[in-house]
């Protein structure tokens, strides 16, 4: 089995709204305004961290703790409001694990970290997932909400849902695959993890836990 330290889970939510689905981007209007604020301080610990590690080789636990809780929070709304659309549950406002919420995301926090890998792989190595996930995403800059491949499969899905009453599990599993790839890149470009993304597709709502000596 292989592990990785990066863990993006979600649940299909066995009965969907028909229709809720067309509002959900505007009930989660409060989440993307405190999402605009924690991502900028995503970006700010994400500098911080870069000099920790560069120095002592250690992200702070308490920064890489909140950047942490700054994905899961948007993996969160992403899941309800615009990703995936797999569950009707309304995210909780909060940085925390929430694990009885149906989309989770965990890494595990590394000991050490290389200095030279964090000097390069946040602008050179993830070049190639930059483009790929771009494809993903729609997205030029941070984030994935744009109208990419993740936005059309969604709207796909969302559709089927209207008219049988049934979300696709083929769909839901790939679009947690494609959303699972954009996560691993962002942590790895954040500098949370030495850990190269792999380019492949997990797809479905489960992986293995995370790597074992580093899980928290």
């Amino acid at each position: 089995m292989e592990y990785l330290s990066t863990k993006v889970t979600a649940e299909l939510e066995p009965r969907l709204s028909r229709w809720l689905w067309l509002v959900k981007w505007i009930l989660a209007i409060p989440h993307y305004i405190v999402l605009s604020f924690l991502w900028i301080a995503f970006l700010l610990v994400s500098v911080i961290a870069f000099f920790a590690i560069l120095f002592t080789e250690r992200y702070p636990r308490p920064l890489f703790d909140f950047n942490v809780g700054v994905l899961r929070w948007s993996w969160r709304v992403s899941y309800y409001a615009h990703g995936t659309l797999g569950t009707d549950r309304y995210p909780p406002f909060s940085l925390g694990s929430e694990p009885g919420y149906p989309a989770r995301l965990d890494i595990a926090y590394p000991e050490r970290l290389s200095r030279g890998l964090v000097l390069v792989k946040w602008w050179l190595l993830a070049v190639p997932h930059y483009i790929v996930i771009t494809l993903f995403t729609g997205a030029r800059g941070e984030g994935w909400s744009g109208i990419g491949l993740i936005g059309v499969l969604t709207l796909i899905a969302v559709v089927a849902l209207a008219f049988t009453g049934t979300y696709p599990r083929d769909l839901f599993d790939l679009l947690v695959g494609l959303n699972r790839w954009v996560l691993r890149v962002i942590a790895y470009a954040a500098l949370m993890t030495d850990e190269y993304p792999p380019f492949r597709l997990d797809l479905g709502g489960e992986e293995p836990p995370l790597t074992p000596d580093a899980a928290r």
